[in-house]
């Protein structure tokens, strides 16, 4: 009985979240960062595409982040050991940021009109696979 109570209030956090965030993302003004095919650093991409489509206003930012997820700068320790686990270092198959970003699992992230390129989705599947090192 408790699943089935549980089940339409996670729904309604998850659509209210991905509504609180629909109009606070705009397309970003910034050039998009482009991803190197391999030894793919966080301070120099990763971190920055976060800043750039998801710490801002309303979604991964501040003491109210979606998700709680808060992604403001300094974000490594805050992505890597949030609680459920996003990254799984050296399997990005198996890690839920990968699954939300390339639409395995709903709720896709980014929820906004213009998602993450290919190649931004491909470069933090091989930062992960590379061991998600804050580097």
């Amino acid at each position: 009985m408790k699943r089935k109570v549980l089940w339409p209030i996670i729904l309604l956090f998850a659509a209210l979240a991905l509504w609180s965030c629909k109009d606070q993302i705009t397309e970003p003004n910034q050039s998009p960062i482009v991803f190197p095919a391999s030894n793919i650093s966080y301070s120099k991409y990763i971190d920055p595409l976060f800043q750039q489509r998801c710490a801002v206003g309303g979604c991964h930012s501040g003491s109210n982040a979606a998700a709680d997820l808060d992604l403001s700068l300094p974000s490594y320790d805050n992505l890597v050991y949030h609680q459920p686990r996003l990254v799984v270092s050296g399997e990005s198959n198996n890690s839920l940021l990968v699954q939300r970003l390339d639409g395995r699992i709903q709720l896709v992230m980014p929820p906004s009109q213009s998602p993450l390129t290919s190649n931004q989705i491909n470069g933090i599947k091989k930062w992960i696979d590379e061991g998600a090192l804050n580097n």
